[in-house]
């Protein structure tokens, strides 16, 4: 652990913080709301208002731009019965059937997945989604929302949305194969975020708070508008975390249908969050912790912590740090932008680092080229004193959203 500045501390060792991102993290440490130090993550990066790879505490407050607009994205994973030798030599066809089967970018299902056919697991997801469906309705966030296509919302449910976001076949350290995707709230996550996001800075307004960034604007415990933002968030990380269940079963039955074979889960699936707020205690004080993009990594606690398209991830069970509020890194973390990787890099660059690995090789996801990401084995060092290393993942295919 090192001591960036005061009321920051970060687990950076031997990796680089860009000088937008310090700023961002002095910015934050000034907030009167701030309940504790921050921590800081290895895969820390410049974000929107409040940076990513952060662990914020706050007292009576909660900062929307920390948490993000991708509310309650991250990642699931889940340890097969196959083997290294069960899976054929190309995977282009199991690409091709989960891309069949499994929307991506900005494409929905046509109508709601119909998961119930999928026997018990499938009418257990039907259930919570039914459940979410009564709960939305309720939602006090819906007066401040307006107008939006409610249909789409469920649409979307069991999709894997773009940028970042990702489904992997890989093996581990013994040669089983593992499923594995990242993705969040979809549409409707961004809605409830940008909202609160206007909520706390018309707040910010009229109370005449000097803020040094207008997106660290914050709601304040007690108001109607922070009621319902928390109301609606953990909502959006229900959804986010049933996206993501929906997503694994249809993953599933995609790769039993092209691979020709039953699949067996051999280890329970990890399904854990990276952008989130949650009241927790800590040093004997109740306060609202927020993880962007950060996981939460109690004593004991599986979590994912993925590299890029072309190099390692890592199932890890936390240490249950109280330094860094229990928590570890979502990711290997951006070293450089989407627009400075296209000027960077090209096709043939993509392909060599890509290979080995059944994915799209082309200009629509050469902004995600493993050189624009940290090194992930300098990202895993650095957090040595968070989390123990489980199992060791390398993609063998790789679906972009």
């Amino acid at each position: 652990m090192q001591e960036l500045m005061p009321q920051v501390r970060g687990w950076v060792q031997g990796l680089e913080i860009e000088p937008a991102a310090l700023s961002q993290l002095r910015n934050i440490s000034k907030l009167p709301i701030l309940a504790g130090p921050m921590a800081v993550m290895p895969d820390v990066h410049m974000g929107i208002g409040a940076t990513v790879g952060s662990v914020i505490p706050t007292k009576a407050a909660v900062i929307p731009s920390a948490v993000g607009v991708d509310i309650g994205c991250g990642m699931l994973a889940a340890r097969t019965q196959l083997r290294a030798e069960d899976l054929p030599t190309s995977l282009a066809k199991l690409r091709a059937q989960i891309e069949r089967d499994i929307p991506v970018g900005f494409d929905a299902h046509k109508d709601m997945p119909r998961v119930k056919s999928i026997g018990l697991e499938g009418m257990k997801l039907d259930q919570r989604r039914v459940a979410l469906e009564d709960r939305f309705q309720k939602l006090k966030i819906r007066e401040y929302l307006g107008r939006f296509e409610e249909s789409r919302l469920w649409k979307q449910c069991g999709t894997l949305g773009g940028g970042n976001h990702f489904i992997e076949v890989c093996l581990d350290e013994d040669g089983s194969v593992w499923l594995m995707l990242h993705s969040g709230s979809r549409n409707i996550g961004k809605t409830i975020g940008e909202c609160a996001i206007n909520l706390a800075k018309d707040q910010a307004r009229e109370l005449q708070r000097n803020l040094p960034d207008r997106d660290l604007a914050w709601l304040d415990e007690g108001t109607p508008q922070f009621e319902a933002y928390i109301e609606a968030m953990l909502w959006a990380q229900d959804y986010a975390a049933l996206n993501r269940d929906i997503m694994f079963v249809l993953l599933r039955a995609a790769a039993e249908k092209a691979l020709g074979r039953p699949i067996q889960i051999t280890f329970e699936s990890v399904n854990c969050h990276h952008n989130f707020t949650t009241v927790e205690e800590h040093f004997g004080e109740r306060m609202w912790i927020t993880r962007k993009g950060a996981v939460r990594a109690q004593a004991g606690q599986f979590g994912i912590i993925p590299g890029s398209m072309g190099t390692r991830s890592y199932i890890v069970r936390g240490k249950g740090n109280p330094m860094s509020y229990c928590s570890c890194s979502h990711g290997a973390g951006r070293r450089m932008s989407r627009g400075e990787a296209k000027r960077l890099f090209d096709l043939e660059a993509l392909k060599a680092q890509t290979e080995g690995v059944e994915c799209r090789k082309d200009g629509g996801v050469l902004d995600e080229i493993p050189a624009a990401y940290k090194d992930i084995d300098q990202v895993m060092a650095a957090q040595a004193e968070l989390v123990d290393v489980m199992h060791t993942l390398k993609q063998v295919l790789c679906i972009k959203g």
